[in-house]
């Protein structure tokens, strides 16, 4: 069965006889000069990379655990729907925190069949060179799916980043580092607000200090002006505009914005007066998970 391994190695061995090394769930060590048998992790776990930095490394057979991961929330969370309206809906969401040991706070988050977990270090020691002398240093890693980071994961790590930078306050823990880890388990359209999400989650599990939490939305406008909301990778591909908005949960205030296509002046403030409407939608489902999570304990 395929599993999560986010430590990486080859985890506990233990030496068995000789004799035993073709069995099925063993393999010959010539290092050892025994017969090893790998211990599965029963949770997920993070690794610290070879640079020191926290990252989420998925070994061999790991998407296919991150969706059977993903199938069990489905099925143990609650799912919110959003606002129905023809062309204005929200997708449904499913959240669910605390599933990394190593990480001081996790979550993963569901927007339709777009799936993101993140992963949250600190706040830690930072090195001389990055060091803030008045406030925390944030930093943002987004790892995609399948193969390397590209110019779209660096401009999605710089929009998040400022993001958090809005709402975290670093003033009360200056001189240390705050690691957000973005891992993409599957992109069916507005990514980058599912991005958002995730990351204020597990902000939250992580418990970090917050003036406020934040949402990320997404609007579609197709040729005719039709307005779309958390549209799919289809739509996106169809739109003439595509709009992401991260707000607020005190005022509903922007804090930030990326657009791509052609629109005009009134049809950014009605995506901006739909995402803000939408927001409350997010921030409901936010305070409904919190409050499923702890009345259980």
């Amino acid at each position: 069965m395929a599993f999560l391994d986010f430590r990486g190695g080859s985890g506990r061995v233990q030496i068995v006889s000789k004799r035993r090394a073709t069995c099925g769930r063993h393999s010959w060590s010539p290092r050892v000069g025994a017969c090893v048998q790998r211990t599965h992790l029963v949770r997920k776990r993070a690794l610290l990379g070879g640079s020191n930095k926290p990252r989420l490394h998925v070994g061999s057979g790991a998407m296919e655990g991150a969706m059977q991961t993903e199938s069990k929330i489905r099925a143990d969370s609650r799912t919110e729907p959003g606002p129905r309206g023809p062309g204005c809906s929200l997708r449904h969401f499913a959240c669910e925190q605390n599933l990394l040991s190593r990480p001081d706070g996790s979550a993963s988050f569901l927007q339709g069949d777009t799936s993101v977990l993140a992963g949250v270090y600190g706040p830690a020691e930072v090195k001389i060179s990055k060091e803030i002398f008045n406030k925390a240093t944030l930093e943002v890693i987004l790892r995609p799916k399948t193969g390397l980071p590209g110019v779209a994961e660096k401009s999605r790590e710089r929009l998040i980043r400022n993001t958090c930078e809005a709402v975290v306050l670093g003033a009360l823990h200056p001189r240390t580092s705050i690691t957000v880890v973005l891992q993409v388990v599957s992109d069916a359209g507005s990514l980058l607000a599912c991005c958002l999400n995730a990351a204020c989650m597990a902000l939250v599990d992580a418990g970090v200090p917050m003036r406020a939490l934040f949402c990320g939305v997404t609007c579609a406008l197709d040729s005719d002006g039709t307005l779309m909301l958390d549209p799919t990778a289809k739509q996106e591909k169809e739109a003439r505009a595509v709009l992401t908005f991260a707000l607020d949960s005190v005022e509903r205030k922007l804090l930030m914005s990326t657009t791509k296509g052609l629109y005009s002046d009134a049809e950014l403030q009605q995506c901006l007066a739909a995402a803000q409407t939408a927001s409350t939608h997010v921030f409901r489902f936010y305070r409904e998970s919190l409050q499923r999570r702890y009345s259980k304990s």
